[in-house]
This record gives structure tokens, C-alpha cells and sequence, in this order.
């Protein structure tokens, strides 16, 4: 190996281990920032209801007190004082009156999505499962709003049911992989519309990233049309599928 090229190579070792580091610091600043409103929205909740508590005014939506506050705040501290974010902080403290039940894996615009579920049962799985599968604001919001916690709930007791709410979906089983049934009002097919199989298929394709997240974690995408030989006789799968928890195709 001539000099220059190993000259090159610790040089190049020198620029990754910059980057790594500003990745990193990056990373971790953006995480304390988070951790910082969280707790500051979590703060300013307990406030307003240690204020409702001393009998001075009811912080219902309509109230004045959150209209006071609201007009008070942005003329001191700028946007993010909407009389609705207000809301929500109040509603943050309620719900979480222990801040460490809350995690910094989410930001307050995930919470803020949570705190539209009403059912602490199913809030619980939301929260749970968007910490372990990683959701972004808006899947959280689909996956909400699709009743995936209630259509998982269907097949499961009681105690099932607690479990889900404490854990999210633990895959423990083969059956815990299916959900029943699938909600794919993504691809926007109207009900009273006939449509043909390969134009399922390519609806699919064009939506492929929420169809991978609503069969659930564990799927990845292999390809279309997919050609499989039995006793030198040649099929074509529309689409096919690996489970890499189950280690299978679907």
C-alpha cells in the first residue's frame, strides 16, 4: 500500500470520527431540547391545575382563564400559546401526573396526538407501541384513527387486553403477527368500486411504505410478480413478502 493511500485512509478515519461525534452531540442536544418541553408543557399544566385547585377558575376549554393566559403569554414568550396548546398542558399534567411515566422517546406533538384518545387503556398502547416501532407523528395519527388497538383487542381477554395497554403488541406467537382485519383506507378505493387485481396491485406498490407499516413490524418487501417454479411448472406471485421475525414468506 503506497503512503498517500494510507495517508488517505487516516485521513478519511479522521473525518468519520468528526462526523460520528457531531452525529452524535447533534442527536443528544436535540434530545434534551425535547426532554425540556415536555417538561416545561408538563410544569405549566401543573400550574394552571394547582391554580383550578385553590377554587379561582375552572380551566375548562371555554374557559377565560385560557383565553387570559393564552393572549398573556404570546405577548410575553411568542407563539406556541394557542388557547388549545394551553389546553393540552393541562390535559399533559392529568393524565401524567408523574413526569417520569414520561418518555423523552416521544415529542409533544406525539403527546399531543395521544392526548386525543380518551380511553387510557388505549392511549397507553399508542404511546407504547410508537416508542417500540419508532412512529412518526402522522403514523401514530393513522394508527389512531384506524382503531388499531380495538381491531388487536377483538381476539384478546381481559388480561390480554391489559397487557396490550401496558406493552404495546408483543409478538410471542405466529397469530400475534396478523392483525384482523386490515384497514387500508390509504389507497383510497371507494367501496362500490370494482378494481382488478393488478391495479390493486400497483395502488399497493404506490403506497408501499404505509402497507409495509400497517402488516405490522417484522415485513419487508421482496418484489412483484414474483416467479416460483413447481415441478417445472412456472407461477407468478402479485406480491411477495418476508417476515424476518417468523422467518417465513407471506
Amino acid at each position: 500500500m503506497s503512503k498517500k493511500i494510507q495517508n488517505f485512509e487516516i485521513y478519511q478515519k479522521l473525518v468519520d470520527s468528526i462526523g460520528n461525534t457531531i452525529e452524535s452531540s447533534r442527536q443528544r442536544a436535540i434530545q434534551a431540547v425535547n426532554n425540556e418541553l415536555l417538561k416545561a408543557n408538563w410544569e405549566i399544566g401543573k400550574y394552571i391545575v394547582e391554580y383550578e385547585q385553590h377554587g379561582n377558575e375552572k380551566a375548562e376549554y371555554g374557559s377565560s382563564l385560557l383565553t387570559n393566559l393564552s393572549k398573556d403569554l404570546k405577548s410575553r414568550f411568542g407563539k406556541g400559546f394557542s388557547k388549545s396548546n394551553i389546553y393540552l398542558m393541562r390535559q399533559f399534567y392529568l393524565k401524567y401526573q408523574i413526569f417520569q411515566s414520561v418518555t423523552g422517546k416521544l415529542t409533544w406533538t406525539h403527546y399531543a396526538e395521544l392526548l386525543g384518545v380518551s380511553d387510557d387503556h388505549s392511549r397507553s398502547f399508542y404511546e407504547k407501541q410508537a416508542v417500540n416501532d419508532n412512529w412518526s407523528v402522522r403514523e401514530l395519527k393513522r394508527q389512531i384513527n384506524s382503531s388499531l388497538f380495538e381491531r388487536l383487542a377483538l381476539s384478546q381477554d381481559r388480561k390480554g387486553v391489559l397487557n396490550l395497554s401496558e406493552n404495546g403488541l408483543i409478538i410471542t406467537e405466529p397469530k400475534d403477527i396478523i392483525k384482523d382485519p386490515y384497514v387500508l383506507e390509504f389507497l383510497q378505493i371507494h367501496e362500490e368500486y370494482r378494481m382488478t387485481e393488478s391495479k390493486l396491485e400497483q395502488k399497493i406498490i404506490n403506497h408501499l411504505q404505509t402497507f409495509l407499516l400497517e402488516l405490522g413490524k417484522g415485513f419487508s418487501f421482496i418484489g412483484r410478480q414474483y416467479r416460483i417454479t413447481l415441478d417445472n411448472d412456472h407461477y407468478y406471485v402479485d406480491l411477495v413478502f418476508y417476515h424476518r421475525i417468523l422467518k417465513c414468506f407471506a
